[in-house]
């Protein structure tokens, strides 16, 4: 069964192992963790936890939430989503980040994660979109975003800059 779950201490393990295994820089996905020991990694839970409640940002930072893309009990992916949007993330990153593992990789688990995702945050975005952008030389990436409703709002050489519309409210 696939499901997303916000990162926890419970699967500290296993989300550690993720994680450090993650490369710097996947497609524009920034991993600062990569590497990570275990030891330096309780301090990162408790941060990205803080994270969730608008804590221990960095400054210009927004509050976010880590989930882990569980299949059954292991780990394939990662979403990151910024809970409101800055100047910066406005011309930049946008709401939404993600990292499929490669050995999962063409088997829809982009597609369904970000759909898992969506269900989970439309209700809390308080923009009219949800801002995504992908490398223009990651057409499976785009695709995800597509197929999830996406539009490409604007490019430029290297970027398509996605949007998704916010589809209802509470």
């Amino acid at each position: 069964m696939l499901y997303l779950k916000p990162v926890n201490r419970e699967d500290i393990e296993k989300e550690w192992l993720f994680q450090r295994s993650i490369p710097e820089d996947e497609n524009g996905f920034l991993n600062e963790y990569h590497g990570i020991s275990r030891e330096d990694f309780d301090e990162v839970l408790d941060t990205m936890t803080a994270q969730i409640r608008g804590e221990k940002l960095p400054a210009g930072y927004v509050p976010q939430t880590v989930y882990y893309l569980w299949e059954d009990d292991e780990i394939v992916g990662t979403f990151h989503f910024r809970h409101y949007l800055c100047k910066s993330l406005i011309e930049g990153a946008g709401h939404i980040g993600y990292y499929i593992s490669p050995e999962y990789r063409g088997k829809g688990y982009g597609t369904r994660g970000l759909r898992l995702l969506l269900d989970k945050i439309m209700e809390r975005v308080r923009e009219d979109e949800i801002y995504l952008r992908v490398r223009r030389n990651n057409p499976a990436s785009l695709r995800v975003m597509l197929n999830n409703g996406g539009y490409i709002h604007h490019e430029d050489e290297e970027t398509y800059y996605v949007r998704i519309r916010v589809s209802y409210r509470k």
